[in-house]
């Protein structure tokens, strides 16, 4: 069994069990009430039992766990008072970058991304949803690979003018919807989204390696630019999170999980999402702890997250909130009750009392069941707290053994090229046809054969390259990603 991870001090030491760290957990609280240097220090405790774990870098703050802490007078300070030995030590890191600069480049392919997550990130209507979905599902059927965005672009081009030979097998397919889409992915591809898909697309197993000493590696993505298009940022990690589900086999319990994925201002996840799609992660959330997967979410309020979703997360550590206005004590007495009441002291009140550094911690028992709430002081990370020098982190992407891995993209046939050699095809046929027509009729030319429209002309030839495009039929996962696609 893993040594409980110690995490924070009241009257004893408060300790995170990696066995139950598969139950998810919560950090809270105001911006710079110390939710970071929280998610720092358990970071380091599960890398160093052996537990990778991934996490977003939204300000670059992450980033020194890559380093040995240094100490200063507040630092001792806070050691002196929690009476622990305290060594500095750095963790063992992996840098990632969906744009590439910080990091390894970070990328999914539009078939694994697959149409809910899609039409989420394009703001699509209902209707518009709907449409995206079968085009997908016209590509499927046909073995056309959606990589890229081009892919996809050329695909809903194709869809779009041949919407009437479709509509018999699939539906009506408006032109209206086809445009809307159309604009969505000029608009995405404008906020930088092209880098994020492609091949090679990311190997989960990449994620989930120790280091030679038996550690685990700390992922950190890059995500000060990633930021800035919320909703990319939001749907790639839930993207992540929802492969990491179709992928992983059943796991149970285990003595400590496999990885431990940490989802920065989580409330990105639910702002302005349909009902639906808060639906699919509350599913993926309760039942990836099957696969030995650990998600904690890091928020402002408890009441960012949704309540079916809140009520799996068993280990929750609450830093200072505000009571300032109606909507920030309805906030505190939310998080108040979500705690097993301590008849030390009033918990709404102490919420709003705690210094930086200072939370109430609750963690789950060996047996389930929500300890007791206690104040109690944040241990100090042995990591540096803060920024690296670009230098240094060059040194470890240089460093790193997946160098060379994923930073060539690979374009290799898919839906766009297929697309395009058949238009040629097609308007090179046209092209004979109509100076066919101009010569007089031979008398030996057939009557009453149909010529062949261009869907039959693309048809004849995708079911040429079906074989050797896929090689298998295509299964789509929980948030329509393709399980098992590689």
């Amino acid at each position: 069994m893993s040594q409980p991870l110690p995490i924070a001090k009241s009257s004893q030491i408060i300790h995170l069990l990696p066995q139950m760290s598969n139950r998810h957990g919560l950090i809270a609280g105001a911006t710079g009430t110390g939710k970071t240097v929280t998610l720092q220090v358990i970071a380091e405790n599960f890398s160093r039992i052996g537990v990778p774990v991934f996490m977003a870098d939204v300000k670059g703050d992450l980033a020194g766990l890559s380093q040995p802490g240094v100490t200063n007078p507040r630092l001792a300070a806070r050691i002196e008072t929690l009476g622990i030995a305290h060594t500095f030590a750095a963790c063992p890191v992996t840098f990632w970058d969906v744009f590439g600069a910080g990091g390894h480049p970070v990328r999914a392919t539009i078939s694994d991304m697959g149409p809910i997550l899609l039409a989420r990130l394009l703001d699509l209507n209902e209707t518009q949803s709907g449409v995206l979905a079968l085009v997908f599902k016209i590509a499927d059927d046909n073995g056309l690979l959606l990589l890229d965005l081009k892919d996809l672009q050329e695909m809903l081009k194709f869809v779009g003018d041949n919407a009437k030979e479709f509509r018999t097998e699939y539906g009506n397919i408006t032109a209206a919807s086809i445009g809307a889409i159309q604009r969505g992915l000029v608009a995405l591809e404008q906020q930088g989204a092209d880098a994020l898909f492609g091949e090679p697309a990311l190997e989960l197993a990449d994620l989930m390696r120790v280091s030679a000493d038996g550690r685990g590696m700390v992922n950190i993505l890059a995500a000060d630019r990633l930021f800035h298009a919320p909703k990319i940022y939001s749907t790639f990690l839930l993207w992540l999170l929802a492969e990491l589900f179709e992928e992983l086999p059943e796991a149970g319990d285990l003595e400590k999980p496999k990885l431990v994925f940490f989802f920065d201002e989580a409330h990105l996840l639910f702002d302005d999402a349909p009902k639906a799609l808060v639906d699919k992660v509350e599913q993926v959330v309760r039942l990836i702890r099957s696969k030995g997967v650990g998600v904690f979410f890091i928020t402002q309020s408890p009441l960012d997250i949704p309540e079916d979703i809140l009520g799996q997360l068993g280990n929750r550590v609450q830093h200072a909130l505000r009571a300032f206005t109606p909507k920030d004590q309805k906030a505190v007495r939310a998080a108040a009750q979500t705690f097993r009441a301590n008849p030390g002291f009033d918990v709404e009140a102490a919420i709003t009392e705690v210094g930086v550094g200072e939370a109430l911690v609750s963690f789950l028992d060996p047996k389930g069941s929500p300890g007791m709430v206690e104040r109690a002081l944040i241990f100090p990370p042995s990591s540096l707290i803060g920024p690296i020098s670009p230098q240094d982190r060059q040194a470890l992407i240089q460093s790193s053994p997946l160098r060379g891995r994923y930073e060539q993209a690979v374009d290799r046939e898919s839906a766009y090229e297929l697309l395009r050699r058949r238009a040629e095809q097609r308007a090179y046929r046209e092209e004979i046809d109509t100076l066919a027509r101009r010569q007089p009729a031979p008398a030996t030319r057939p009557v009453g054969r149909r010529r062949d429209t261009a869907m039959d002309t693309f048809m004849k030839g995708t079911a040429r390259s079906v074989g050797s495009a896929v090689g298998r039929a295509l299964i789509r996962g929980i948030l329509g990603s393709l399980g098992g696609r590689r």
